[in-house]
Parts: C-alpha cells; sequence; structure tokens
C-alpha cells in the first residue's frame, strides 16, 4: 500500500453549534491520507494513475468553504464520502483540526478512517 497525504489544507468556513461561530469563519485544518497503489503511475510517469492531490485539495476547498456543518464530525464523514467515491479510493484518514475552540488547547478536532487499509493488490 502507498500513500499520497495532504498535509496542514487551511480552509476557512463556518462551523460551530454556538450563535458566536455562525456569524465568523473560522480556518479548519485538515491532514489526509489516502491509500493508492503509485506503481503504474511511476512507471508510466502518468498523473492518471495516481490520485491527483491538486484535484482532491480543490475539491475539498470547494465543499468545506460553501457547506455550513454545524459539527466537525459532520463535515469529516462528508469528506471521506467524497474522496472515496469521487476519487475512488479505497481508504483514507482524515484528521480534522480546529484551533482555538478550546482555550487552553491549541487545536481541537477528530481523525476518522474509512474504507479498506490493505485491499489493495500486493
Amino acid at each position: 500500500m502507498d500513500i499520497v497525504y495532504i498535509h496542514d489544507l487551511r480552509i476557512d468556513t463556518i462551523i460551530g453549534v454556538y450563535d458566536w461561530e455562525r456569524q465568523i469563519k473560522q480556518t479548519l485544518s485538515f491532514n489526509l491520507e489516502m491509500a493508492t497503489d503509485i506503481r503504474q503511475a511511476a512507471a508510466t510517469d502518468d498523473l492518471q494513475y495516481t490520485i491527483n492531490y491538486k484535484a482532491v485539495s480543490d475539491r475539498l476547498i470547494e465543499f468545506v468553504e460553501t457547506t455550513q456543518p454545524q459539527l466537525l464530525e459532520t463535515l469529516a464523514e462528508n469528506i471521506a464520502n467524497i474522496i472515496i467515491s469521487e476519487f475512488h479510493v479505497p481508504w483514507l484518514r482524515l484528521q480534522v483540526s480546529k484551533a482555538g475552540a478550546v482555550r487552553a488547547a491549541r487545536d481541537v478536532g477528530l481523525i476518522i478512517e474509512r474504507g479498506k487499509k490493505y485491499g489493495l493488490p500486493e
């Protein structure tokens, strides 16, 4: 299994359960690991045989900026569904961090894994 990753993708959006949170944009940080098999891409030097992290990033930015969920959990689950279905990723690990949500912590957030991690050909 190979991993294509995106680290610290920062996107501003409206998110939160409190009234004051619904009035401002907050910056979320995303770390994403996506399983793939890079051998055909490496052999052909062709982008079509791997995960295009620019296309994934652009899709996430568009989605996160326009959706306004209350919970990080909702946002994370929706993102996982998008990545798996639109980019044909068999497994992913997604970390979403929300800075400043708890005064005594640098950030808070969650990590989810979806799909079959080792469902790739050997």
